[in-house]
């Protein structure tokens, strides 16, 4: 953000209730600290293991020589998104990275020194674009999610001690010692479709929070015309992950995280019965997307062929079944043995499951949920966390405190259907296992960006270092697609990255990036990290797409803006190291109305 007016009233009410004599500071990135640093509060920076702590608090030094340096958000880990990989952080950059500060008399707070859990619906998502978080907060932090201490905490207090004048360090407390819990199955189920609760009839569409519901899954219903050939629906736009079914028959699913808004509806007569079953995920936790409405947002259109022409029907007369997610809700069910659905065998079937299990000595545990979908779950009525398929998580924390000796209840509401109904208490969480089916890069199977009688609208080269750039074209050029092609790096190596990148509009401001995608990038590091192309625009600095290590330049990335506009310039941000690894020298821009030629 740009607008120390509201920062001003943030300050003005924590003083009015907390008075004058508390200590107030604000942190924010190095590159922009100004734009919203009031001069009556002390400025701090952040940034993670392997910055450069000389350029990170260069101009703050610049400009108050005088002041205290402190490190406000020192990011020792990450948090994992549903389908990327597990995100760590080497710990010996973290120690460098402290000891680089602790040496120059800088203060810093670790984040995190614990990660912790997103119980129930916490976790959030992340923006532009929409990446939703995992239920575990581990963050690959020093102390884990379960409070257990890791290689990282040790490496950690061994470089505290060295600033300690050689004061005695606490003793660490007695760890928890997890438990296993024999493999159980389910032994009975609610389907959903069969326990739905009173409908609404809304000729038009609404969100979850216009029916006052904050969390959970929401249904739309309606009744289809008669299609002879299959029709085109476009869902617009469904927060966050929409099922489709006609006559109780699955079609299709619409996933918010790869854009997805439309799929194809067989032929079928009418009367026919069109359910859209929508479940909500994290709300956006920062930037322009904050406030994030669920269910459906906008309106749902069925395009056809009728006689040779194309129509296009905007589909209304809804009945709307509030599915709020609570305990009380889904006990509320009627539920049947497993065993009494064999004319369904093999099918997933979404719905409510139930079962006991037994524990002799109740203590932390990861429970498994492997071979199931996508959903939440209760265990005694606690709300544990989501849960889906693809990973990497595939175990939710139980802490020791709300389980019971002997029987126990859980609770698990799939919205599709397990594989397999069990699961097991595990003494080590699995984290880091990814089951998707789409690509983690933005290239497809021999795609090659294709730039031949494409002129640029600018070439130029960056200067060398931290810090962003700016150019400005000689003339504005519109168009909604844009490549930037990386010739060469400053250090002549292979490699590129850009952590942060932002296009100018006719005025000269940024252009949101909120409708951005990216539609090819020529290489992405993803094999074990997470430094695909959209890390460009994901609102972190301290992230960055970085290219595979061996894969020659030229390197290039192609935006889609979302819409047409008049592009003035280009803004870049390299990596924060202070060799700034992967740091582009020459480069060109190209600026088209239409996509690229692949």
């Amino acid at each position: 953000g740009e607008d120390k007016g509201y920062v001003s009233q943030i300050r003005d009410i924590v003083r009015a209730n907390f008075g004058n004599d508390i200590a107030l500071f604000q942190c924010d990135w190095a590159s922009n600290f100004t734009l919203n640093g009031l001069d009556d509060l002390i400025w701090t920076m952040n940034f993670g293991t392997g910055a450069n702590v000389d350029q990170q608090f260069a101009k703050l030094k610049q400009l108050r020589p005088n002041s205290p340096l402190m490190c406000s958000e020192f990011w020792s880990g990450w948090f994992d998104k549903w389908g990327a990989n597990h995100e760590t952080r080497p710990a010996a950059d973290m120690i460098k990275g402290i000891d680089d500060m602790l040496s120059r008399g800088i203060s810093f707070s670790l984040y995190m020194t614990h990660g912790g859990t997103n119980w129930g619906h916490w976790a959030g998502a992340n923006s532009p674009g929409f990446a939703p978080d995992v239920t575990s907060y581990d963050y690959d932090a020093p102390i884990s999610e379960s409070g257990q201490t890791t290689p990282k905490y040790w490496a950690l207090r061994e470089a505290m001690a060295k600033y300690m004048d050689g004061e005695k360090q606490a003793k660490v407390p007695a760890l928890i010692k997890p438990i296993s819990i024999p493999a159980f199955r389910f032994t009975e189920m609610a389907p959903l479709f069969q326990n739905l609760p009173a409908a609404k009839k809304d000729e038009n569409i609404r969100t979850m929070e216009e029916y006052n519901q904050g969390f959970g899954s929401i249904l739309y219903r309606t009744i289809l015309p008669e299609l002879k050939s299959p029709a085109t629906l476009t869902v617009n736009d469904a927060h966050d992950y929409a099922q489709v079914f006609v006559d109780g028959k699955y079609i299709g699913k619409l996933d918010r995280r790869n854009g997805e808004k439309q799929l194809v509806l067989p032929a079928c007569v009418k009367g026919s019965r069109l359910d859209i079953l929508v479940e909500a995920m994290g709300r956006i936790n920062f930037g322009r997307a904050i406030k994030d409405f669920k269910g459906i947002t906008k309106n749902v259109e069925l395009s056809m062929d009728i006689n040779g022409y194309p129509f296009v029907c905007n589909l209304k007369n809804w009945e709307v079944f509030n599915i709020e997610d609570t305990y009380e809700f889904y006990q509320g069910m009627k539920f049947q043995p497993i065993e009494s659905l064999t004319d369904r065998l093999g099918q997933r079937i979404p719905g409510v499951y139930r079962a006991k299990f037994q524990v002799k000595k109740p203590s932390d545990t990861f429970l498994n949920f492997e071979t199931w979908g996508k959903g939440l779950v209760y265990v005694n009525g606690y709300a544990l966390g989501r849960i889906w398929e693809i990973g990497p998580q595939q175990t939710l924390y139980v802490p020791g405190c709300w389980l019971k000796k002997g029987e126990n209840e859980i609770v698990v509401f799939d919205i599709v259907g397990p594989k397999e109904a069990k699961s097991e208490g595990l003494s080590e969480p699995l984290l880091d296992q990814l089951l998707v089916q789409k690509p983690l890069t933005h290239r497809n199977e021999g795609e090659n960006l294709n730039l031949s009688g494409e002129k640029p609208v600018f070439t130029g080269s960056f200067k060398p270092g931290n810090g962003w750039q700016e150019v400005k074209f000689n003339k504005p050029v519109t168009g909604r697609y844009v490549c930037i092609e990386a010739l060469n790096s400053q250090d002549g190596k292979d490699l590129a990255c850009i952590a942060e990148m932002y296009f100018l509009d006719k005025d000269g401001s940024r252009l949101s990036r909120e409708p951005w995608i990216v539609k090819y990038a020529d290489s992405e590091g993803v094999a074990h990290v997470n430094r695909s192309a959209d890390k460009t625009f994901d609102l972190q600095e301290s992230t960055y797409w970085s290219t595979e290590k061996g894969s020659p330049y030229p390197h290039t990335i192609v935006i889609d803006l979302g819409a047409s506009h008049a592009v003035t310039g280009f803004q870049c941000l390299p990596r924060m190291e202070s060799e700034v690894p992967g740091g582009i020298k020459d480069f060109k821009i190209y600026v088209k109305g239409e996509n690229f030629k692949y």
